[in-house]
């Protein structure tokens, strides 16, 4: 049998995406990063700061801005999560619709580079904040239906809740670094457990 992408559930082929793109272009951009770089002292914005990387810039800013299409279908795709239940569905859906506007502020952060100053500032806070309640409202909305790895789940809360403790406390570019890494984890688990669930159901 050959392959066919018509197989695998949206959310699935999204989120592979998701990780490519950022994980590859990140990579790239680093590599090309003229400087001393790492997570305990640089923000990943940094990497598409034209005043520090000129060229390398440019491969850090198209990969958040592909990330964030990616995103989008991503997100649109846990309606594959939706259950019978009203209240269940609601919390997913707002998720979803947050979730579909982080995907446009990743995207901001991107078109935004570190080098513009505010506009950046603004697209990257913007993000990271309607992330978190993106994770959460998803995560209560998973734990909601029955056929959700628990276990994955109880990552997503451990993810979210210590990279909010870790931003109040701690901060700098390590909490960020752990935090985006942490996250893409997860949805690569959520990834997993949707293709499960949907073969099973073959």
């Amino acid at each position: 049998m050959g392959f066919s992408i018509r197989k695998y559930p949206l959310t699935t082929i999204s989120v592979a995406l998701v990780i490519l793109f950022y994980c590859v272009f990140t990579m790239v951009s680093w590599a090309f990063y003229p400087d001393p770089y790492g997570p305990s002292t640089h923000y990943l914005s940094r990497l598409g700061n034209f005043n520090y990387s000129p060229f390398g810039a440019y491969f850090y800013n198209w990969g958040c801005i592909l990330t964030g299409i990616a995103l989008i279908p991503f997100f649109i795709g846990l309606k594959d999560w939706w259950t019978e239940n009203t209240i269940q569905r609601i919390i997913m859906i707002v998720g979803q619709v947050l979730g579909v506007v982080s995907g446009f502020g990743l995207m901001a952060i991107g078109v935004f580079s570190e080098d513009q100053g505010e506009p950046h500032m603004v697209a990257s806070s913007t993000f990271f904040m309607i992330l978190f309640f993106v994770l959460i409202l998803i995560i209560i909305a998973l734990f909601l239906n029955p056929s959700f790895n628990k276990l994955v789940g109880v990552y997503g809360v451990g993810i979210t809740l210590s990279s909010l403790a870790f931003a109040l406390t701690v901060g700098g570019p390590l909490t960020e670094w752990y935090t985006v890494f942490g996250s893409l984890l997860f949805i690569g688990l959520l990834g997993i457990n949707t293709l499960k669930i949907e073969s099973s159901n073959s």
